[in-house]
């Protein structure tokens, strides 16, 4: 490659000539970030992305491996990848992107050939878990937006996997906004293993070159009386409720104000009660939770816009008459008073006064300023959908909202964000109305005007969105606040934070080295990376170990602003799993040298293990035989003898809930267990993973969450899912274990948690009587754990009786058996209105035949056992009215 020798760009072997910006701040930052596990906190627009990319050429040129680069959506990764392709010398192929559409098959493939891999988070992990990738050979990590590494996220997962596997790790984590106080910071730290930190702040002289001020304006917005009419009727209810809970002795006040605080700590007093058995702990819980939902319309009313409370109601109607329908859903729909506020606000026939306020901004930027691009930020799709139409009366808007959708609210496609980004770049259109799925560092181009819809009460949205303007040249903000709202509380909130946000770092920049002091491991001597190349800089980056023609040094995005990661509104979610709680991951994982945990504890302490005590397989064969009279050990028969397909289906992570039917196979000295993927919201899927001699692989299950050999299957139920499903779950218990029976010889129930017979205000007659019909009518081994912790060495200690002792095979061979006749009509009726297999038993009982049950009358209906009005009304409408 010819080298430049314009001073004004990074030179660099894998980087293209002419085409980074070479910023001294840049530079400093890869320099420290190329030697250690570096947090790097810069404002959003300066390129956090050049800083990382320079690592990353770094390492590959000089180490060698793969690299790894985790984004937290979709569109985000699209736009990395695209950057990475423009800024480096490697050819396009093997730069490769990772998202759940992607299939897991050809993902495990593209990481063999890979040099770059940039990927959802969400992805990796499952694949981490299913034993698809390794991340042996990745010499460098970077997480982006790395503030999410909290919790269950799964950047904390994959963390603690990198550093376990890796041969030759290095960590970079980016962003504008780490935390809101240093206990926060130090968590993301501590979360990703890093053990340096590197803050910038717009008040360094060598970033202030490349900033604008930003100016940020606050309009108040009065209410009409309308408007106050339905917020004023709600709020009756809500002190009305109050009332109740405070003669329950969990609260003190009525006002409907009620801080989110507040109402947290009537949740714990309620919770205590219940705990107690104490029946107005149940009832006050209930009316908590319409409190809840009518504090949600009133924000909505005050702070949105009416269609979105009317769309709000519409949803809560639907929710009362559907069948299993909450109290308190069907409470808060027949309220006097509530019903008076739907009638108020269906009446409305005006808009709300932020919309006029923001057409005039609008006008005053794109017309009489002659600005060219606006963004507008809101909370709610409901009211980014109002508001588009709202102004394509004026100007030329799209909106931009995320993929996913849980009430029913139209979303886009990856494909029509990418379009609708690039036409907005392009200047197809001049303002941008989005959810927070634009907050973080999409690449959206420099703006004009920033307006925020509502005050953000969170400081890191807040300066993600603020981040949008003032790049290259000066920007507004102007924030809307409606009057004596939900607003002004949000706006002191967000001040507040924002304050100790920006302090916080100016704290954390002076205070670095005693932060690194508290970090595990410390970070080692900056001295010792002075001139680490045997060059120093002429131009003086100080102690970066970087020299003037920009080996190791990092790229800036600038004129393309490539920097971050994209807060997703609360639907724009990769379509694969979650992650679960690393905390209680970790303190469960152990480090047991190839062999389980169980075991090695057993060694370390001179006590025999669990494994230990358990009969040999001679012993087994004595006692009942290899095979006994009248059941085939399932280990001898055809699939086809089992009754089940004898070809087995294709791993698909976006199959149906039917399942499929396949073979895990691997290192024979691992013991092999199978997982189903929707067993990735607990953390013991993951809490294998990470045993050393475990190998984990994610199927989508016909039956049953875990299969361990050839005829033992698992399914897990928490204490409170499984007294769920006795009572009103989608799907019986019974019915989830038959299917379980009838595919596999030795069926395995295992119950997680405490409180099973103080749970739920369950008859203990009726809990025991489910567990005697499991045990002796289904011939179901039922096993209690106390936590997920236990259960995952449950779990593996029978893989390892069964592959190791008993020399039994991991075929994932069970399929759900075909449904008789009768459950076939029990189906029909029960999808009716969703009203459950157990009033489908009943309805059937009475009339005979699913079209008996279609054709009855209404008054009919209601004779029937648990069928009521609002049931029996519900169906006849689904029944009978016309497809639309």
């Amino acid at each position: 490659m010819a080298a430049t020798n314009d001073p004004a760009y990074v030179d660099h072997p894998l980087l293209r000539p002419d085409f980074i910006e070479r910023r001294l701040y840049q530079i400093r930052l890869a320099g420290t970030a190329r030697e250690s596990h570096t947090l790097v906190c810069l404002p959003t627009g300066l390129g956090k992305t050049t800083v990382s990319l320079l690592v990353t050429a770094h390492r590959l040129q000089e180490v060698g491996g793969k690299v790894l680069f985790l984004a937290p959506t979709k569109p985000l990764v699209q736009q990395h990848a695209e950057f990475y392709r423009e800024a480096l010398e490697i050819p396009d192929e093997e730069i490769v992107v990772f998202t759940g559409e992607i299939r897991p098959e050809d993902r495990a493939d593209r990481w063999t050939d890979a040099r770059i891999v940039i990927a959802t988070p969400q992805v990796v992990e499952n694949d981490l878990v299913g034993s698809r990738i390794s991340l042996a050979e990745v010499t460098h990590l970077t997480f982006d937006e790395c503030h999410r590494a909290s919790g269950d996220y799964a950047y904390v997962y994959i963390a603690e996997r990198y550093h376990a596997d890796a041969e030759n790790p290095l960590v970079t984590g980016m962003s504008a906004s780490p935390g809101g106080d240093k206990e926060a910071i130090l968590q993301v730290c501590q979360n990703l293993g890093i053990d340096q930190v590197e803050v910038m702040t717009e008040d360094d002289a060598d970033v202030d070159e490349y900033t604008h001020d930003t100016s940020v304006e606050w309009e108040r917005i009065e209410l009409p009386d309308e408007i106050l009419q339905i917020r004023d009727a709600l709020n009756e209810v809500i002190k009305d409720r109050l009332q109740k809970l405070k003669s329950l002795g969990v609260t003190n006040t009525t006002q409907p104000d009620v801080s989110q605080k507040q109402l947290n700590r009537m949740r714990g007093k309620l919770q205590e009660l219940m705990n107690a058995d104490k029946s107005e702990g149940y009832k006050g819980m209930s009316t908590h939770a319409e409190v809840m939902k009518l504090r949600r319309a009133v924000e909505l009313v005050e702070t949105q816009s009416v269609e979105s409370v009317c769309r709000y109601f519409e949803r809560q109607r639907n929710a009362a008459r559907s069948s299993g329908a909450s109290k308190a859903s069907q409470r808060l729909v027949a309220e006097p008073k509530v019903r008076e506020a739907m009638r108020l606000a269906e009446s409305f026939d005006g808009t709300h006064p932020k919309f006029s306020r923001a057409r005039i901004l609008l006008a005053q930027t794109l017309g009489i300023e002659g600005g060219e691009r606006v963004i507008v930020f809101t909370e709610s799709r409901d009211t980014a959908e109002a508001l588009t139409d709202f102004l394509s009366a004026s100007f030329d808007v799209r909106r931009f909202v995320g993929q996913g959708d849980k009430e029913s609210s139209e979303g886009m496609t990856q494909t029509e964000q990418q379009e609708t980004l690039d036409d907005f770049r392009a200047g197809e259109f001049e303002v941008l109305v989005s959810t927070s799925v634009a907050e973080e560092g999409l690449d959206v181009p420099e703006v004009d005007l920033v307006l925020f819809f509502e005050p953000v009460p969170t400081a890191i949205r807040s300066i993600q969105r603020k981040g949008r303007t003032g790049r290259q040249a000066e920007g507004r903000v102007v924030v809307l606040l409606a009057e004596d709202t939900r607003d002004e509380a949000y706006f002191w909130i967000s001040r507040r934070r924002e304050k100790e946000m920006e302090s916080e770092l100016r704290e954390l920049k002076s205070v670095v080295g005693d932060i690194e002091s508290e970090l595990d491991p410390p970070q080692r001597d900056l001295e010792a990376y002075d001139d680490s190349d045997g060059d120093s800089d002429p131009d003086g980056a100080e102690g970066s170990g970087t020299d003037s023609d920009g080996e190791g040094t990092g790229i800036d995005a600038d004129d393309t602003d490539s920097e971050g990661g994209a807060d997703v509104d609360a639907d724009d979610t990769d379509s694969e799993g979650t992650g679960a709680d690393a905390d209680a991951t970790a303190a469960v994982a152990a480090d047991s040298g190839g062999e389980s945990a169980s075991r090695s504890t057993a060694q370390s302490n001179g006590q025999a293990g669990l494994t230990d005590f358990g009969l040999t397989a001679e012993e087994v064969d004595r006692a009942r035989g290899d095979e006994r009279d009248g059941e085939s050990d399932t280990e001898s028969e055809t699939p086809e003898e089992a009754g089940v397909d004898a070809e087995p289906e294709s791993e698909d992570e976006a199959g149906t809930d039917d399942g499929i039917v396949a073979t895990a196979e691997g290192d024979e000295a691992e013991t092999e267990i199978v997982v189903d993927q929707r067993e990735l919201d607990a953390a013991v899927a993951k809490d294998l993973s990470k045993r050393d001699g475990v190998r984990t692989r994610l199927e989508t299950l016909a039956v049953g969450d875990y299969v361990l050999s050839d005829r033992v299957a698992v399914e897990r139920k928490s204490v409170s899912d499984f007294l769920d499903t006795l009572l009103d779950g989608e799907r019986s218990l019974f019915e989830q274990i038959g299917d379980l029976a009838r595919a596999y010889a030795r069926p395995v129930l295992i119950l997680e948690g405490e409180g099973l017979y103080e749970e739920r205000n369950v008859h203990p007659g009726a809990i025991r009587g489910a567990l005697a019909s499991l045990a002796v009518d289904f011939d179901v081994s039922v096993l209690q754990t106390g936590d997920e912790g236990e259960t995952a060495e449950l779990l593996l200690t029978i893989a390892e009786r069964e592959q190791t002792e008993r020399d039994r095979t991991v075929s994932v061979h069970g399929e759900k058996s075909a449904k008789t006749l009768a459950e076939q009509q029990e189906y029909v009726v029960s999808a009716i209105a969703d009203i459950g297999p157990v009033t489908a038993q009943s309805l059937l009982d009475e009339f005979g035949t699913v079209e008996a049950v279609m054709t009855a009358r209404e008054e009919d209906l209601r004779a029937v056992d648990g069928v009521g009005e609002v049931t029996a009304e519900r169906i006849r409408e689904v029944v009978g009215s016309e497809y639309e």
